[in-house]
C-alpha cells in the first residue's frame, strides 16, 4: 500500500516510554496491530468512511525492533501511522507513533477540522500507545 500513497505531509508525533527491551515492546505493538487489523467488514465506521482496507489500516513495512508502518485511505483522507522504537533511560525502550496524511478536497478539509482540530486523534493516537504500553506489561 505504500507505493500507492503519495508522500504525505506530517501531522504529529506521540510517544510513550514502556519499561523494557525493543524485543517486548516490538512484540506488543505486532500483538496490537494484528488485533487492530483483524477488524473486518463488520466495522460499521469503516462502511461510514469507505476505508481501505476495511480495519483502516494495512502493514506497509516492517523493521523488526525498529519500526513499523501503518497505511490506509478512506473517502476523506490518505494516512500513515508510524510507529518507531528507540532506546529509554534505564533499558526502557521509547515508543513513538508519528502521523502522515492529507485531507484532499472541501470534505478532508472539514474531516481534518473535525478530527485533527478536535483533537480526537490525539485522544486516539494516545490511547494506541497506551493500550501497547499495558499489552507489554502483561
Amino acid at each position: 500500500m505504500s507505493s500507492s500513497q503519495p508522500d504525505l505531509p506530517y501531522v504529529d508525533e506521540h510517544t510513550v516510554t514502556v519499561p523494557g527491551g525493543r524485543d517486548l515492546v516490538w512484540a506488543g505493538l505486532e500483538r496490537h496491530v494484528a488485533r487492530s487489523l483483524g477488524i473486518g467488514d463488520g466495522n460499521p465506521l469503516g462502511r461510514i468512511l469507505g476505508t481501505e482496507p476495511r480495519s483502516g489500516f494495512a502493514v506497509a513495512g516492517s523493521e523488526p525492533n525498529e519500526r513499523l508502518t501503518l497505511a490506509g485511505r478512506h473517502r476523506f483522507s490518505h494516512y500513515r501511522l508510524v510507529f518507531e522504537l528507540d532506546d529509554g533511560p534505564a533499558g526502557a525502550t521509547v515508543l513513538r507513533a508519528q502521523t502522515y496524511a492529507v485531507f484532499p478536497g472541501v470534505r478532508g478539509r472539514i474531516y481534518r477540522a473535525l478530527v485533527i482540530g478536535s483533537r480526537a486523534h490525539v485522544v486516539a493516537t494516545r490511547g494506541i500507545l497506551r493500550s501497547i504500553r499495558r499489552e507489554c506489561l502483561r
